[in-house]
């Protein structure tokens, strides 16, 4: 951060997860002195999740961000197979535009932009910064919630967000931050070919 696209727009060759979001946060030299780009944002977010214990596929979902790391999420849901996505941003035109090329690209899976309320869903989503300091207003309506609802911030510190005490407080499944970071570290390992050991045993 903050040059993700900038560096994406570097390489010759990506990932598809890098080039439908145009942004990279992993780059590799190859052989030839080329650079290959790959964001792992979406990858390391749903194998969280899915360690978690969290469905996704047939799911209906508020998104709230449709920035950066937020592209790749929303694209990832809709891989997974989600049945539908709200999108929520403050700014409308890139929520927009992010709902056109994912619907494109997975048509099955239906995108709205809305408002920040969960009303109706299975799992919200907040993928903004809002959370990150304590007097940050909440990402969402969480008068909207209720217990079937599982609530997710992939913010890591604070461990516990606003957002996630409020959502534990009405008896929603919670997801935080963190694991979608572990995931990410494992995937990115793997693509620069990083032998993981274990810490002090050999």
């Amino acid at each position: 951060m903050p040059y993700k696209i900038a560096v994406y727009h570097k390489c010759s060759a990506a990932h598809d997860r890098a080039a439908r979001v145009q942004s990279a946060n992993s780059v590799r030299r190859l052989p030839d002195g080329s650079w290959y780009a790959d964001n792992f944002d979406g990858v390391g977010f749903i194998e969280g999740l899915k360690a978690g214990g969290h469905l996704i596929a047939g799911r209906r979902i508020l998104q709230v961000g449709a920035g950066g790391a937020g592209a790749s999420l929303t694209y990832c849901l809709a891989e997974e197979g989600a049945a539908e996505i709200r999108l929520a941003d403050i700014d409308s035109g890139r929520a927009e535009k992010l709902a056109s090329l994912v619907s494109k690209a997975f048509p099955k899976c239906r995108i709205e932009v809305g408002q920040p309320d969960p009303s109706g869903m299975d799992m919200a989503i907040n993928a903004t910064p809002s959370g990150l300091k304590a007097n940050d207003p909440l990402p969402m309506d969480v008068t909207k919630l209720t217990p079937d609802m599982t609530v997710v911030d992939i913010i890591m510190d604070p461990a516990e967000t606003a957002l996630l005490r409020a959502a534990k407080e009405i008896g929603c499944r919670i997801q935080p931050g963190r694991p979608m970071m572990d995931f990410q570290v494992e995937a990115m390992s793997a693509f620069f070919d990083i032998e993981q050991k274990d810490g002090g045993n050999g």
